[in-house]
């Protein structure tokens, strides 16, 4: 089971898990034996709430597929507890990670401290600009 937060979880059954074969370096041990996780999680038929569902539809995410299933593969680790803990680990991150709301900015007034230190800036830029050119009367 997965606890996203005091009233969120997913748990086991809507999350199926598969031991594939692991894919790269790792000698014999990657050849003869499945410790690579597949993990599928359907977003529409999880018993998330509806506002998880609408966040995770809406985004366009590479581990999303169009259809709306979360598909994660575990890979980095040689033993299948550890991918799959890693896998789980991956699907609960994305979710959290996808489902915080921002909070909106509101636009407030610069302060008169700041009004004088842009103008003040303005000013010496001008003055340093002005004194670059060529000198009237040094003939």
């Amino acid at each position: 089971m997965i606890i996203l937060s005091r009233n969120v979880t997913i748990p086991d059954s809507e999350l199926e898990l598969t031991a594939i074969r692991a894919q790269g370096n790792g000698g014999q041990n990657v050849n003869k034996s499945s410790t690579a996780i597949h993990l599928r999680f359907d977003i529409r038929a999880s018993s998330l709430p509806g506002f998880y569902k609408e966040r995770l539809m809406a985004v366009s995410h590479h581990l999303i597929t169009p259809e709306g299933v979360v598909i994660i593969k575990a890979q980095e680790y040689r033993s299948q507890e550890m991918n799959r803990e890693a896998a789980l680990k991956r699907l609960e991150n994305l979710i959290q990670e996808l489902t915080v709301v921002e909070k909106t900015r509101r636009a407030t007034r610069p302060t008169l401290a700041s009004k004088k230190r842009r103008l003040e800036g303005k000013s010496r830029k001008a003055t340093t600009k002005s004194l670059r050119g060529k000198m009237r009367g040094a003939e």
